[in-house]
């Protein structure tokens, strides 16, 4: 049997000594103390509210620009053949030419009319891998050649590059790892004529791209009084495409 007992000093208490000391407190500390509380609630319910208020508008704007921006992505790719061939190549039937495939990832900024290309190592030797991007805006082109590291500028050419809108419809069909019945090559030569000291005046996306870079601005070969097409070059290929046809961009220094 288990015996419980109370200290007195604890369980009994005067209740009039008690009285005395609750009546002996400044009422107006006691309302002072009240009026502390209901403050510090308040602020309390507004730091919170502010906090989780941020943190929705943070993870809608890691939504916008990360989720969105990941989903308009496209990796894809063109078969595509060319006069000049070597043994073991695939050849199609038909035409008697080689079947060769291009592959490249683009992202569109629809908003800013701007598209990106990155073309990657590519399976034959004779090509660089680049970043390209076309901003419609600007109306300019930028090639960033990345084994030479330097960028170059010229203007856009419309008659081959595709809108953004209408080249993302373009690579919706073939979106799902589908590549399209074989395309055919075009060439572009283009020549360096200048340096550029500075990026800053050729909008957002180019200068991003080209920020710190050698950056040259080209001219199109064709357009070049007294060049001779014969002449001696140090030039680097460039292929991707842009278009529903694969084009090779020669850039050439003198």
């Amino acid at each position: 049997m288990v015996k419980v007992s109370f200290n007195k000093a604890f369980a009994l208490k005067d209740p009039k000594k008690e009285t005395l000391i609750n009546e002996e407190q400044d009422p107006e500390a006691v309302v002072l103390v009240r009026h502390q509380s209901r403050v510090w609630c308040w602020c309390f319910c507004l730091g919170l509210t502010l906090v989780l208020s941020g943190v929705v508008v943070a993870g809608a704007y890691l939504y916008r620009y990360y989720v969105l921006e990941r989903d308009q992505v496209f990796i894809c790719g063109l078969k595509y053949y060319e006069e000049d061939y070597e043994l073991n190549e695939e050849v199609d039937p038909e035409i008697g030419a080689p079947l060769r495939l291009i592959e490249e990832n683009v992202s569109f900024f629809e908003d800013d009319e701007v598209e990106l290309i990155s073309v990657p190592v590519p399976e034959f030797k004779d090509s660089d891998p680049a970043g390209i991007l076309h901003d419609f805006t600007m109306k300019l082109t930028a090639y960033l050649d990345l084994n030479l590291d330097k960028c170059y500028i010229i203007t856009l050419n419309t008659s081959v590059v595709m809108p953004p809108r209408d080249f993302q419809e373009f690579l919706v069909n073939i979106k799902e790892g589908m590549y399209l019945p074989q395309t055919y090559l075009i060439h572009e030569e283009m020549m360096v004529t200048e340096k550029l000291d500075d990026t800053s005046d050729l909008g957002y996306y180019i200068n991003n791209l080209c920020k710190d870079k050698d950056t040259y601005r080209l001219q199109r070969r064709d357009t070049i009084l007294g060049m001779q097409k014969r002449e001696a070059l140090n030039c680097h290929k460039i292929r991707h495409f842009e278009n529903k046809f694969v084009v090779e961009t020669l850039i050439c220094e003198p």
